[in-house]
């Protein structure tokens, strides 16, 4: 079978691109910064090769040919020269490099948008499991960073060294994931490359040195990482008995407006109510946090719209396993409103996108899949890409958790 067709063309910015611009909301994309040029992969519906925005050729070329083959190298660099845009055909097999590009890019999309829901069923991944890994990828894909990105690389590693003991643990029982003693090589390689050392980085290097696994017994994964506890779900109620209800419903989780790990990804986190106070009129929001949702100094917000007003803006507060907030609205005593409400982070929304539900559901799905690729045996054949060792961990602890 030939390979994908693609168009080589260049913006009134000088900027190459391989590729049209990704479609779909942010949350559908995996993308990697590499030397010169930004690569994107759809998660939705992967094609194989990325599309590239290329805006430094001559730092590119020391990884396009390799990615994309010699062809479409020199096709970027005459295009780059103000040849007219070509189109190619693109390599039906991926190599290996452009594999492991693709790879540390969906690992970086799951660190940012994970679907992390407890009224969903979807658990968060271990942090440091998923920070450790994309390090050892990213000392794999060394040809295609500059500086600040093998420096990044040095950095997830320092970051989420607190998950090294126990990967070694895994190396060491029974049956561990096929990938993990390449991640630990790799990551023993990282270590070397940016001069970091410490107790746990020698205890790997030893390990590794003489290939010794003392226990090779079963390992239970749910007690392998500590984990964050469940949920508990009792914020309770803000109102008194003397109100009375005159609309509720569920409002707009928009995963792009506030960073990861603040609210539960389901559709169903965000609701409110409208009360008559006399003939006053008051709105109280209820969000689901997530696990890793700050305690305290930083405070979301519901952007609230009354039959299509300008929005009104209440903050919330962390409270139990809820932000909660409340606000006095200005609505007349003998309507029904129409209530709309969204979620934000103020000073990080981007402000209000399309209705990306549909996306949204798509990426729960992905999710729920992956997960059940994760939870099969170890010596099985999956179909690529294989599952993150954060994902068989947070499989394994499914039934417990939720």
């Amino acid at each position: 079978m030939p390979g994908r067709r693609c168009a080589i063309t260049r913006a009134e910015d000088r900027t190459v691109h391989i590729a049209g611009p990704p479609a779909g909301p942010p949350f559908t994309r995996a993308v990697l910064d590499v030397a010169g040029a930004v690569l994107t992969w759809p998660v939705l519906d992967p094609t194989g090769l990325p599309a590239a925005e290329i805006h430094d050729v001559g730092q590119a070329q020391q990884w396009l040919w390799t990615v994309y083959g010699e062809r479409t190298a020199a096709a970027v660099d005459a295009v780059a020269s103000d040849t007219p845009a070509a189109e190619l055909t693109l390599p039906e097999q991926p190599t290996a490099l452009a594999e492991a590009a693709a790879r540390l890019a969906l690992g970086h999309w799951a660190a940012r948008w994970w679907p992390t829901s407890y009224l969903d069923g979807i658990p968060a991944l271990e942090p440091d499991a998923l920070g450790l890994e994309l390090a050892a990828l990213t000392h794999k894909c060394q040809q295609l960073l500059d500086e600040s990105g093998e420096a990044e690389g040095a950095e997830l590693l320092e970051e989420h060294l607190a998950a090294l003991d126990p990967l070694i643990r895994w190396w060491q029982s029974a049956g561990p994931p096929r990938q993990l003693d390449g991640v630990l090589r790799l990551i023993d390689g990282a270590a070397d490359n940016a001069g970091l050392d410490g107790e746990a980085l020698q205890r790997l290097r030893s390990a590794l040195e003489r290939d010794y696994r003392p226990t090779a017994t079963p390992l239970d994964l749910t007690e392998l990482f500590a984990r964050q506890q469940e949920f508990a779900l009792v914020a309770g109620s803000l109102r008194t008995a003397t109100d009375r209800v005159i609309a509720r419903g569920s409002g707009t989780n928009d995963w792009c407006r506030y960073p990861p790990g603040f609210v539960d990804a389901s559709e169903e986190a965000v609701s409110w109510t409208a009360y008559a106070l006399g003939a006053g009129r008051r709105i109280e929001v209820e969000v689901v946090a997530d696990i890793a949702a700050p305690v305290g100094g930083v405070h979301l917000a519901a952007e609230v719209h009354v039959d299509g007003s300008p929005p009104n803006r209440v903050p919330l507060a962390r409270r139990d396993d809820m932000w909660t907030g409340r606000a006095d609205l200005d609505i007349p005593a003998s309507t029904t409103p129409g209530i709309e409400v969204g979620i934000l982070l103020p000073g990080f929304d981007p402000g209000p996108g399309a209705d990306d539900r549909a996306a949204r559901e798509a990426v729960r799905a992905l999710a729920r899949h992956r997960l059940g690729v994760a939870a099969a045996p170890h010596d099985r054949e999956v179909a690529h890409p294989h599952p993150f060792l954060a994902e068989i961990a947070a499989a394994a602890a499914v039934e417990e958790d939720f």
